[in-house]
C-alpha cells in the first residue's frame, strides 16, 4: 500500500475490464473503505487481508459490471455494507444481463445498505471525506474528495489525458463536462486523481493538457 499524505492508497487492478478497485485506509486506526470492487474478489479480499485493515464499507462510484461485479460476494467476505448513489441502483438491477452480455458468469444484484448524496461526509477512520454527484458517466456517478490528503476518487468520469464515455444509457457528454467543470476543475492543481481505469493524475494535469477538457476540444461517445 502507498501512503498518500494521511491516506494508504492501494490499486488492485482486476478482471478483464483491468478496472482500478482502490483500498484506502487510514494508517492511523486501519479503518478501510473498498472503493468499487468490480471482479476477482477472492484476490481482493487477500490484499485486505494481507494489508491488516479493517474494511468498514464498500462505497462505489456507479454500478456498472466492470466496478460493481465482486460488490455482492465481498459484502459476503467481509461483512460491511455498501453504499451508492440512488441514481445507480438500475445499473447493479442489470449485474446479471450485463455479465452475461460480455461473455461473463452472472453477477448477483447486492443489497444496498446507504444511499450516497452530494456533499455527504465520508469517512476513513477519522479522515474526512466529501461524495461529489458527478453525473454524465452514469446518472449516479459520484467522486470521493478528501481534502486533507488531497486525493479525489473519480471512477469513469476523469481518466489521464481523457474523459468517461456517455454513449450508455443515462450518459450525457454535456452533463459530465459540467460536472468535471464544477466539482473536479475547482480543486486545487496538486489533488492526486485516482481513475477507474488507467493511471492515476492530478487536476493540474488535466486542466493544462486534458484535450476533452480544452474548449472546442473533442468529445469521446
Amino acid at each position: 500500500m502507498k501512503q498518500c499524505s494521511g491516506l494508504v492508497v492501494e490499486t488492485i487492478t482486476n478482471g478483464p475490464f483491468v478496472e482500478n478497485c482502490y483500498l484506502v485506509a487510514d494508517p492511523i486506526t486501519r479503518k478501510a473503505i473498498l472503493i468499487d470492487p468490480g471482479d476477482e474478489e477472492d484476490r481482493i479480499a487477500d490484499k485486505v487481508k494481507q494489508a491488516n485493515v479493517q474494511v468498514v464499507e464498500i462505497v462505489n462510484t456507479h454500478g456498472h459490471i466492470d466496478h460493481a461485479g465482486a460488490v455482492a460476494s465481498l459484502k459476503r467476505l467481509l461483512d460491511v455494507p455498501f453504499a451508492i448513489h440512488p441514481g445507480d441502483r438500475g445499473w447493479l438491477e442489470h449485474l446479471g444481463s450485463s455479465a452475461v452480455a460480455f461473455g461473463l458468469s452472472p453477477r448477483p444484484t447486492p443489497e444496498v445498505d446507504r444511499d450516497l448524496e452530494h456533499g455527504q461526509t465520508l469517512m476513513v477512520g477519522e479522515v474526512k471525506g466529501i461524495v461529489l454527484h458527478t453525473p454524465g458517466h452514469t446518472e449516479g456517478g459520484c467522486c470521493f474528495y478528501f481534502p486533507e490528503p488531497r486525493a479525489v476518487f473519480v471512477g469513469d468520469t476523469l481518466f489521464a489525458g481523457s474523459i468517461g464515455r456517455t454513449d450508455l444509457p443515462g450518459g450525457s457528454s454535456s452533463t459530465l463536462l459540467r460536472s468535471i467543470q464544477e466539482h473536479l476543475l475547482t480543486l486545487d492543481d496538486d489533488v492526486v486523481v485516482y481513475s477507474g481505469h488507467g493511471p492515476t493524475t492530478d487536476i493540474g494535469t488535466e486542466r493544462r493538457s486534458n484535450p476533452f477538457l480544452r474548449p472546442g476540444g473533442p468529445i469521446f461517445f
